[in-house]
């Protein structure tokens, strides 16, 4: 029996990433040069997988990169409980100690320890010993939203003394020659962490920024290999509708087909579609609700407006009223843009006019599941974004199309019709 070859779960180990080719190269260049990245992107679009690949010297070689000289840490700011800087400064020093090759550097990291020397000037410390051994230090931080919220016992100015000590090691200490630090964070760094003074420079101005996007139609080929060649155009299409690319989803939807080739083919049955589309559904959930509990309250609403106009089209001869929209999307271009970037939203050419769609029928399916299951309460609190969206009257429109959604359940796509062109390429466009 072959094996799943799908990944669901966890990160994807260096020797079976996909893709990213140009992204990767950039990230090897920045760090080769000592240099800083930030990498960002919505959850399960392979930050932490892309990580895997820049910590294995290995890929490293594959790659015509040479990690000689490179130690190589890596931690998740996440497992750091609860984060501080102390906390973060010794879990790094700590690491030096345990994983570095050079007998020096580890008595180096030791002495800071014994010393208590667990803050940047540590660091700052082992660093030195490491140029004088032609070692330079590759810090690779997963989650580090983690290091830049307020949490009990570390706040704002905690936060704003640890990424300004995080700066002067990057770009001001002379010891930034012997360190390149790459962190991965939800959204882009200055769109979180410390608000900038007046007059002063950014705490993230050091780092090349670089966001990690949805899979093109190479990279979602190369992702799902064999099964990609079982399967028809139709069905391609509509892997391609649910999920847009977002790798998470993809290997989601990979394992299950997986699983309905192994279990049904043999047998001469044809593979279930209600079973497909009930079990990825239950597989996927926590990634639209993370992505909807991420976004802000403008984000979350201009995702409610573009849902409800592109609803229409699905009702059966149901309408209902919300206005002219097209200026608000106008007037909240940053906004939607942002959305687009994380692969939410996507801007599509209709009749020679630019509308803006879910990239995903999945996520788009999940914004209908939460208007459709708010509270009159809830609607009450949306309804003040509303009103700094537009007039009073529109809002008082948009909030009565949900409550006609509450009143015509019935009326809605079931979780089937949302998925209509996997659903009815399955019985036959599996081979």
């Amino acid at each position: 029996m072959v094996p799943n070859p799908f990944t669901v779960g966890q990160s994807v180990k260096s020797d079976r990433f996909i893709g990213r080719t140009t992204e990767l190269a950039s990230a090897f260049d920045q760090i080769s040069a000592q240099g800083n990245l930030a990498l960002w992107g919505s959850p399960g679009i392979g930050k932490s997988s892309f990580l895997n690949v820049l910590a294995d010297p290995q890929a490293w070689q594959v790659r015509g990169y040479d990690p000689t000289g490179a130690v190589i840490i890596r931690l998740s700011c996440l497992d750091i409980v609860p984060f501080s800087s102390t906390a973060f400064w010794t879990e790094v020093i700590t690491q030096i100690k345990d994983y570095a090759d050079n007998s020096e550097v580890r008595q180096e990291a030791q002495m800071a320890l014994n010393q208590g020397n667990t803050n940047k000037d540590g660091l700052r410390q082992v660093l030195r010993e490491l140029g004088k051994r032609n070692r330079y230090l590759v810090l690779l931080l997963d989650d580090y939203d983690n290091a830049i919220r307020p949490q009990p016992g570390y706040d704002d100015n905690a936060i704003a003394s640890f990424v300004s000590d995080c700066r002067n090691l990057c770009s001001h200490a002379r010891e930034s020659q012997y360190l390149s630090m790459v962190l991965t964070t939800l959204r882009r760094l200055n769109e979180l962490g410390p608000k900038l003074r007046p007059g002063s420079s950014p705490w993230y101005n050091h780092y090349l920024f670089l966001p990690i996007k949805t899979f093109n139609d190479n990279e979602v080929s190369a992702l799902l290999g064999d099964i990609n060649f079982l399967m028809t155009p139709d069905l391609r299409d509509g892997i391609r509708e649910m999920t847009n690319g977002h790798p998470a989803l993809i290997q989601s939807a990979g394992n299950l087909l997986h699983r309905e080739l192994r279990q049904h083919l043999p047998a001469g049955k044809p593979p279930n579609p209600h079973a497909f589309a009930e079990d990825f559904r239950t597989m996927t959930l926590h990634l639209y609700d993370s992505a909807w509990n991420l976004s802000t309250g403008v984000e979350q609403s201009l995702m409610m407006l573009v849902a409800l106009v592109n609803l229409k089209g699905k009702l059966q001869g149901k309408r209902y009223d919300l206005g002219d929209l097209d200026v608000i999307f106008s007037q909240k271009e940053r906004e939607l843009s942002n959305l687009v970037d994380q692969g939410i939203l996507s801007l599509k050419s209709r009749s020679g006019e630019f509308k803006y769609a879910f990239a995903s029928s999945m996520m788009e399916w999940w914004v209908v599941e939460e208007m459709e299951n708010s509270t009159e309460e809830s609607l009450r609190d949306r309804q003040r974004i509303f009103l700094n969206l537009m007039s009073h009257r529109q809002a008082e429109s948009v909030t009565n199309a949900i409550r006609w959604l509450w009143k015509n359940k019935d009326e809605l796509p079931t979780i089937l019709e949302w998925l209509t062109k996997v659903v009815t390429a399955f019985p036959k466009g599996i081979l």
